[in-house]
C-alpha cells in the first residue's frame, strides 16, 4: 500500500475536483508547488498507441515558446576539422573518435547529442548505449542534421525532443514553477499541439487517453482535454 508524506496528504486535500481545466490547473499547480527548490512542471500523457507496431511509435521534437527553464549540456559528435567550429556555435561537448571513445568507456556528460547523416553510421555500435537512454540522434527528433549551428540554436533556446515509452505513455517538463501562469500555458498548449501534429498514423479511435500535470513534488492534476481548445 502506497504511504504518502504529511505534506503530500496536505495537498492532495487542496485538489477538490477530480479534473481541471488548463487555466485552473495550473492556476492550483502554482499554489501548491511549494518545495523548497524550483521544482519542474511536468506533463504525462497517455496515448492510445502501442509503440511495439511502427506505425505507433511516436518520438519527435517541438520548441516551447518560453523554453524548459533548464541548462542542456549539448554535444555534438562531429568531424575533427568541425571539433572548434560547433564549440563555438554553442555546444558544451563536440568531439570526433575521441567522444566515441569517452561514449563507449561509459563517459556520458551530455543531454544531447547531435551529429550529422554522413556520421551516423559511426555511431551506430554505441546504440546499446545510447538507445536506452534516450540520447540517440535521430532524424525525426532534429538531432541528426546538416545545419549543426541552427540545430544547436534551436535546442539552446528550448527545443526538446519527446517519445512515448513501451507503454505509450509520454512524460515531458515543460517549465519551472517561477514561469508565470501564461507562459507555462503556452507551452503546455504547444505540447498538446505537437503531440495532435504527431499522430501516428496507426491510431485507432480516441488519441488522448488521459493528460495529467504536477510539478516535482507535488500530487497530478488530471486536465480536462475539452479545455485546450477552449
Amino acid at each position: 500500500m502506497k504511504t504518502y508524506s504529511k505534506r503530500i496528504k496536505y495537498l492532495k486535500t487542496l485538489i477538490k475536483e477530480n479534473s481541471y481545466s488548463v487555466d485552473n490547473a495550473i492556476s492550483l499547480l502554482k499554489q501548491i508547488g511549494n518545495a523548497k527548490f524550483i521544482e519542474s512542471v511536468e506533463a504525462h500523457v497517455a496515448l492510445n498507441i502501442d509503440p511495439k507496431y511502427a506505425n505507433q511509435q511516436l518520438r519527435t521534437s517541438l520548441i516551447l515558446p518560453n523554453g524548459t527553464g533548464k541548462n542542456i549540456n549539448l554535444a555534438v559528435f562531429t568531424e575533427p576539422d568541425y571539433v572548434a567550429e560547433a564549440l563555438n556555435f554553442g555546444a558544451n561537448i563536440a568531439g570526433s573518435d575521441d567522444l566515441i571513445e569517452e561514449i563507449s568507456a561509459g563517459k556520458i556528460n551530455f543531454d544531447l547529442l547531435i551529429t550529422t547523416p554522413q556520421l551516423m553510421p559511426k555511431l551506430a555500435k554505441l546504440g546499446r548505449i545510447l538507445g536506452p537512454k534516450g540520447l540517440m540522434p535521430s532524424p525525426k527528433s532534429g538531432t541528426v542534421t546538416q545545419n549543426i549551428k541552427e540545430a544547436i540554436k534551436e535546442f539552446k533556446k528550448g527545443k526538446l525532443e519527446y517519445r512515448a515509452d513501451k507503454t505509450g505513455i509520454v512524460h515531458l517538463s515543460f517549465g519551472k514553477m517561477q514561469f508565470s501562469e501564461s507562459e507555462l500555458k503556452e507551452n503546455l498548449l504547444a505540447l498538446y499541439n505537437s503531440l495532435e501534429k504527431n499522430k501516428p498514423i496507426g491510431v485507432k479511435g480516441k488519441y488522448f487517453k488521459s493528460f495529467y500535470i504536477c510539478t516535482t513534488m507535488s500530487p497530478s492534476l488530471k486536465l480536462e482535454l475539452s479545455s485546450f481548445k477552449a
